[in-house]
C-alpha cells in the first residue's frame, strides 16, 4: 500500500504536529458517523502492535490491517490552499474529499486542537 503526498498536504500535515512527536494513522471511523463512516487521519503517540506501515513519499503512515479493505493499494493525499481538509483519492476515484486530522496523542489531551472526527467545522 502506498500514499503519494503532495507538497501542500505535507506542509499541512507537518503543521498539525505542532512541533510534537507523533505518527500518522489512516482510520476509517464509523462510531457516531452514521452507517457509512468517514476516513480520518489520526495523530497518535505510537502505532499499535498490529498496525501496518503504509509507504509514502514522505513520512510513513500506519493502518490497522482490518481497515485496509476500505482503502486502495495506490492512493494520493492532497489538499487545497484555502480548504482545511484533505482529499484521499486513487485511480478508482475519490475515497474522501473531507479527510480531517484528529489529534489523539497524549500531548493533545485536553487541548483545543483535538477535535471530533465527524465534526464538519
Amino acid at each position: 500500500m502506498h500514499i503519494q503526498i503532495t507538497d501542500l498536504a505535507a506542509a499541512r500535515l507537518t503543521e498539525s504536529l505542532n512541533d510534537q512527536p507523533g505518527y500518522f494513522k489512516v482510520f476509517y471511523d464509523t462510531e457516531g458517523c452514521g452507517c457509512n463512516g468517514i476516513i480520518v487521519i489520526l495523530l497518535i503517540d505510537e502505532p499499535a502492535a498490529l498496525d501496518e506501515q503504509i509507504e509514502t513519499n514522505l513520512v510513513p503512515f500506519y493502518v490497522d490491517p482490518k481497515q485496509q479493505l476500505n482503502l486502495e493499494q495506490q492512493m494520493k493525499l492532497d489538499t487545497e490552499q484555502n480548504y482545511a481538509s484533505f482529499t484521499l483519492s486513487s485511480d478508482a476515484g475519490v475515497l474522501s474529499s473531507n479527510v480531517r486530522v484528529r489529534d489523539i496523542r497524549a500531548v493533545a489531551a485536553g487541548s483545543s486542537s483535538a477535535s471530533d472526527a465527524c465534526s464538519l467545522k
